[in-house]
């Protein structure tokens, strides 16, 4: 089969390799689409993966193709949860897979789905609605983790209901990535008007837009201060909530001094360098009796888990694509209007954060458009079929 195959750090080919054969307990997958996500670029070009050679790619739906243990999965429609949970240290045991001290991982540790096939273990398997395109299935990992956020400061109880107590807060996300963009997704699905984001990209802008955002919800970096539009919310103190998906020591320090006393800062992005934090910022987390979270992950439950602990985010996502198709939930979107005046209202897919797809074969074009930064993006996706 073919394959991009990570031999060494920035080296990686597009190879002919021996198809995988599952073993007990895994199911042979046809890969349909995989994401590139932004940690396959450090992956591959600056600090390697866990073992190589090896097939990155982690964000990726597809077919099951065969299963011995459960044959009625054969051709099955799946996502995939790329976190192989050991099932035997105290979070696994807790139901807190994504927590697990011994996991394996798929694309960083294992063979993952830059490829035409890959081996998943049945547990991984997301059996998918046909509401949920093959697309959307293969963003079910990072919207998962944006839900997951949502949940760890409150903003979803454990029952993956709206807090009634923060029905007026002031919510920020700052970092307009694929994480962030799907997390101010979420957070104006659930239904939080005044939440602000901040970004420095014409096509970021154009896609808070697209999910019903407006100018006055906008920071742009390029020609506004972040501190002055900070000051501009609700009498100037901070933010209730504030969501930062960039993961460097300045927008660490930016989130500190933005948040209001008594107020949660979300750290979800991955931090890029060493993270510090001046004295006097440091003083303000102690003095403001601030929150500061971190979130790694998704909570997913799989099959046969030992717990049930919550509707994990995997479901919750799932839900929440199938409610909008439905119609069940308005969900995402903005108004246009016709020729004569009349507006309607144009649904917001996750689909819609796709930017780039290329085959398996030209898959280096989107590593070295993230790598370079040489044109906007959001989502870069390759298709396999």
């Amino acid at each position: 089969m073919k394959a991009q195959v990570l031999y060494g750090i920035g080296n990686i080919k597009y190879a002919e390799t021996n198809m995988p054969v599952p073993k007990k307990g895994e199911a042979l997958v046809k890969v349909s689409h995989c994401g590139i996500c932004g940690s396959d670029i450090p992956r591959i070009y600056k600090s390697g993966a866990h073992n190589m050679p090896i097939i990155p790619g982690h964000e990726f739906s597809g077919v099951v193709e065969d299963c011995k243990d459960k044959p009625a999965l054969v051709g099955k429609r799946v996502g995939i949860y790329p976190l192989i949970p050991c099932m035997g240290c105290a979070q696994c045991e807790s139901g807190h897979y994504e927590m697990c001290q011994n996991y394996n991982y798929l694309g960083s540790r294992c063979d993952g789905g830059f490829a035409e096939y890959v081996t998943v273990p049945i547990w991984n398997l997301v059996p998918l609605p046909d509401e949920v395109s093959d697309i959307e299935a293969a963003m079910l990992e990072p919207m998962g983790v944006a839900v997951h956020s949502l949940r760890r400061c409150g903003l979803l109880t454990d029952k993956y209901e709206i807090n009634p107590d923060h029905d007026d807060v002031t919510v920020l996300v700052c970092g307009l990535g694929t994480i962030g963009l799907l997390t101010a997704m979420f957070l104006s699905d659930a239904g939080f008007p005044m939440t602000y984001c901040i970004g420095n990209k014409d096509i970021q802008k154009k896609k808070l837009f697209e999910m019903g955002y407006s100018e006055y919800n906008f920071c742009d970096v390029r020609y506004e201060d972040t501190y002055d539009f900070v000051k501009s919310l609700r009498g100037g103190n901070g933010v209730n909530y504030y969501f930062e998906c960039i993961g460097r020591s300045e927008s660490y320090e930016q989130a500190i001094k933005s948040t209001a006393p008594l107020g949660t800062v979300m750290l979800v992005g991955n931090p890029a360098s060493d993270m510090e934090l001046s004295r006097e910022t440091y003083w303000k987390i102690l003095r403001n009796q601030m929150r500061v979270l971190g979130t790694w992950n998704s909570s997913y439950e799989g099959r046969n888990a030992r717990k049930k602990c919550y509707q994990d985010d995997w479901q919750y996502v799932i839900n929440r694509l199938v409610e909008w198709k439905s119609g069940k939930r308005v969900g995402p979107g903005h108004y246009e209007e016709t020729a004569d005046g009349e507006e309607y209202f144009v649904k917001f897919s996750p689909e819609n954060l796709v930017s780039h797809c290329f085959s398996l074969e030209d898959m280096h074009k989107g590593l070295d458009i993230m790598k370079r930064k040489s044109e906007d993006y959001v989502k870069i996706m390759v298709k396999m079929v």
